[in-house]
């Protein structure tokens, strides 16, 4: 019985035993990784999903203010800058300008 555990003798499991061990290093490493990559989905650690992320840059202009220079440089004419201003209104939330 005492020969099977004896590496002297040439018994015991051999170099296959580590085996086991790395395998269940990979799963853990595994398991933690794909954790990271949920939890980055949903916002962070115990974050909520905050829904896709778009860059947004803190120079660019407000969609008004781009219709309003398109309708001055007369690209649209005056039509279609009150059709498209009452949907960037109805969009944006910021009723009609004079109106309680």
């Amino acid at each position: 019985m005492f020969e099977l555990a004896d590496p002297w003798t040439g018994g015991g499991p051999g170099p296959w035993i580590l085996f086991v061990p790395v395998l269940w290093a990979l799963v853990v490493v595994g398991v933690v990784l794909l954790l990271r990559r949920t939890a980055r989905g949903r916002g962070g650690p115990g974050g909520q999903f905050r829904g896709p992320q778009y860059p947004t840059r803190a120079d660019a202009p407000s969609p008004l203010a781009v219709l309003g220079r398109r309708f001055a440089a007369g690209e649209i004419d005056e039509e279609e800058y009150w059709r498209r201003l009452s949907v960037l209104e109805e969009h944006f939330g910021a009723g009609p300008k004079g109106v309680a």
